[in-house]
């Protein structure tokens, strides 16, 4: 297994429900809203809900990475994926809040903390402000892309090829970058490619 968080879509591409992409940023809104209640209780917007500074503390301190921390953030990054996946058009399967095993994020073995470095983790958001840049620059790119993907599909039913690679390379990317900045479950730096 890798030391990077690895993210795994089952993209949907032929025989897509016009409808619902249409409409898709209203069908949206209530799973929107379900996952923004979890930024809106953390102390720190800028996680998106993840239990930030807890781990950091475990892990300076004591050299632990506490299991409930690593399981809340660990379904908290997949629910993240699913509700991304289905706004980018990636699937018409409306994002459960509930584990899907056609959408999933994969963590790397952190051994209870063992495997990772203690000192680094307070450096490591110094550390990923280039790939944060990086990172503005592909949402962006996958925004656009997914405007005229979302016109494609919803006018022929079929979900253009040429927009998944880039569209999920943007959320590993920045699954990669969550899992080293936010989640602290590697200590190997994430490269910049999609």
């Amino acid at each position: 297994m890798s030391n990077q968080i690895e993210t795994i879509i089952e993209y949907q591409l032929d025989n897509r429900d016009k409808k619902t992409v249409f409409w898709r940023g209203i069908l949206a809104f209530p799973v929107v809203v379900f996952l923004i209640s979890f930024t809106s209780m953390s102390d720190w917007g800028w996680t998106s809900g993840f239990l930030f500074l807890p781990t950091l503390l475990a892990l300076v301190f004591r050299g632990v990475y506490p299991s409930y921390l690593l399981s809340f953030n660990h379904a908290l990054i997949e629910l993240n994926a699913r509700v991304a996946a289905y706004l980018f058009l990636l699937t018409d399967d409306y994002p459960s809040i509930e584990r899907n095993p056609k959408i999933a994020v994969l963590l790397p073995d952190v051994e209870g903390g063992k495997k990772l470095g203690r000192f680094i983790q307070i450096f490591k958001l110094l550390f990923a402000i280039p790939l944060i840049v990086v990172g503005i620059i592909y949402v962006f790119t996958a925004l656009v892309v997914t405007f005229f993907a979302w016109i494609h599909t919803w006018s022929t039913g079929r979900y253009p090829e040429w927009a998944v690679k880039i569209v999920l390379g943007t959320f590993q990317f920045w699954n990669r970058l969550n899992g080293y900045a936010i989640l602290l479950v590697t200590d190997e730096y994430p490269r910049f490619t999609l």
